[in-house]
């Protein structure tokens, strides 16, 4: 970007100002939707410097990530993160970022939120997983949780989707939904979920229901497993080596969710003990590296003319 300065002489002079010298611009490489993230981090001056949430949901090829993150002058900070990587203590081993595993990951990343920020028993978030939108209007204002305590107001934060395309059904509003009934107030409605059909406008919680408790993955395990049932071993041997069968997966994701809500503070790190064993070889020199060249050479020509004398 261009940055305009005083010189010595009283004269404004301009430069070309790069964060990273000779690295293309995120913008340009498609990594980040600037025009979105303006809106979602500008405040207004009134405010007196109290930030913007923003709740940010990744999908990697194994995993889901999400994080409460709030900007300042010279960047981001990250006030609290969860990973579908830790369900496992919770007793989910196994599809770790499908739409169910979402959920459990914005479950976790709230409660872990309001814990730390001392909201936790004031605002417990929705218990009976129904699928519906819950909101609640105090005053001009709509606070999306039961009910607005009437000295602390409800945790917002506003959904950062990245450049990840929202079509109903994404894998995103599984996490929003999760960090929803988790007890943050996130603003949203029920266009984007599963079971909304936009040209008759009607929306079917039983549906998005059946999708936060894995209800596709067990409907396409029975399936799978009466018409290809060694493709069925072959895709599904993670779940079949966990024991999980289609008729459990509801009881399965009742019990991660029980038992986020008892603990979802952050397991203790584990202290990084590096393999001092391994010893990188030794560059060869440039002789070496040509006396093993013509060895390959002389090796080379001796078998072609031992083909020559038979």
């Amino acid at each position: 970007f261009t940055l305009t300065v005083i010189g010595p002489s009283g004269d404004e002079v301009e430069g070309v100002l790069q964060a990273v010298p000779g690295q293309v611009p995120t913008s340009s490489r498609g990594k980040d939707d600037y025009r979105q993230r303006k809106r979602l981090c500008c405040q207004a001056k009134n405010k007196y410097q109290s930030p913007k949430y923003r709740i940010v949901v990744r999908f990697t090829n194994r995993q889901v990530i999400c994080q409460v993150v709030y900007s300042l002058i010279d960047g981001d900070r990250v006030l609290t993160s969860a990973s579908s990587n830790e369900l496992p203590r919770y007793g989910l081993e196994v599809g770790l970022k499908n739409y169910a595993a979402a959920y459990c990951t914005g479950l976790l990343c709230a409660r872990r939120l309001l814990q730390k920020v001392g909201l936790d028993d004031v605002y417990e978030g929705n218990d009976e997983v129904d699928g519906n939108v819950v909101s609640t209007t105090v005053g001009k204002t709509t606070y999306y949780v039961d009910e607005v305590d009437e000295d602390k107001r409800p945790f917002r934060a506003l959904l950062d989707v990245g450049c990840k395309t929202t079509s109903t059904g994404c894998r995103i509003f599984g996490a929003l939904k999760g960090a929803a009934d988790g007890g943050l107030d996130i603003p949203h409605s029920e266009k984007r979920f599963p079971g909304y059909d936009r040209d008759s406008k009607e929306y079917d919680a039983d549906m998005h229901r059946e999708r936060i408790f894995g209800g596709h993955v067990g409907e396409y395990m029975e399936y799978l497993e009466e018409e290809d049932n060694t493709k069925y071993q072959q895709q599904f041997a993670s779940y079949l080596a966990e024991d999980i069968e289609a008729d459990g997966l509801e009881e399965l994701y009742e019990g991660v969710h029980e038992k986020i809500r008892e603990d979802p503070s952050a397991s203790e790190k584990k202290a990084f003990t590096p393999d001092k064993s391994f010893k990188r070889k030794v560059k060869k020199t440039l002789a070496e590296r040509k006396a093993d060249v013509q060895a390959k050479k002389d090796a080379k020509n001796a078998e072609l003319e031992e083909d020559d004398d038979e």
